[in-house]
């Protein structure tokens, strides 16, 4: 089975995107697996800092390792670490690569913070694929009543500061503001992307790119800004409402045994994640 690095390079050679997910438990952890195994398609599945507070990198890594022995296509990542001591404890505990966010930090600043995370990851003998982000665009993946505080159009990633950043760093993968925001917009429809941006910026910095808060933007956006460079696709609020959402239905009646009342959403789950997946891979 290859590497989280070939997979990623294989993806953007072809003009496809690989599905990023993350979980908080171990219901959720199945349905991105069963995703991944029903449609023969990589998925990377994601913990946050948070996350990893409730649902330890190492808990998750022997189960994804069970699930990759089954011969699912599964990567782990440590999503969303703002510290060198949590990137260094996440890829201690086994992770595929890392997602280390300065991106409310001043240039200089996140610099430093990624280009020593990247040294460390390359000292740790393991291949860890190292993503860095430039661009903010909020942090907190639930439903929102208005855009976050800073984020706005003249605030996109540009090419120049993409290109620096990523010489400067040494990074794998690179996530930019293009429009994209974490969470969701509960009354209103999320902004547009900017997929000539996402042109712009791939031309400029020659590796991969990764599209975070995609939650409930239009498949022609992320499509587009696919086409344009986009190699990894990062969903989490939309699973999560889901996720919320049929768990309540499902405890609606007086079923009191949880792998009854629990298999509903993750069956949900599972189809949300399948055809996400599929859009991702131009399918």
């Amino acid at each position: 089975m290859q590497s989280l690095r070939q997979t990623i390079n294989e993806y953007k050679a072809a003009g496809k995107a690989i599905g990023h997910f993350n979980f908080s438990d171990s219901n959720q952890l199945r349905a991105i697996a069963l995703a991944a195994k029903e449609t023969s398609l990589a998925v990377i599945a994601g913990l946050s800092e948070g996350e990893r507070e409730y649902f330890p990198v190492n808990h998750a890594r022997v189960l994804v390792d069970l699930y990759r022995a089954q011969g699912i296509d599964i990567f782990l990542n440590a999503d969303h670490t703002y510290s060198v001591e949590k990137v260094q404890q996440a890829i201690a505990g086994g992770v595929d690569s890392a997602v280390v966010d300065g991106a409310k930090l001043p240039l200089d600043e996140n610099i430093n913070l990624l280009a020593a995370c990247v040294k460390y990851a390359l000292a740790s003998g393991r291949d860890v694929v190292v993503e860095g982000e430039l661009g903010y665009i909020g942090q907190s993946s639930k439903e929102l009543d208005s855009l976050p505080e800073g984020v706005t159009e003249a605030n996109l990633t540009i090419a120049d500061d993409a290109k620096k950043f990523v010489e400067a760093t040494g990074v794998d993968c690179f996530a930019p503001a293009v429009g994209n925001i974490h969470g969701m917009l509960k009354n209103a429809a999320e902004p547009r992307l900017h997929p000539d941006r996402v042109k712009e910026i791939s031309a400029a910095v020659n590796i991969p790119l990764v599209l975070h808060g995609a939650s409930g933007n239009t498949e022609d956006d992320i499509w587009a800004c696919i086409k344009a460079g986009v190699a990894v696709v990062h969903i989490n609020t939309e699973l999560r409402v889901l996720y919320r959402d049929s768990l309540r239905e499902s405890l609606k009646g007086e079923e009191t045994t949880p792998y009854k009342f629990l298999t509903p959403p993750v069956e949900a789950m599972q189809k949300f994640l399948m055809k996400k997946m599929r859009v991702f891979a131009g399918q």
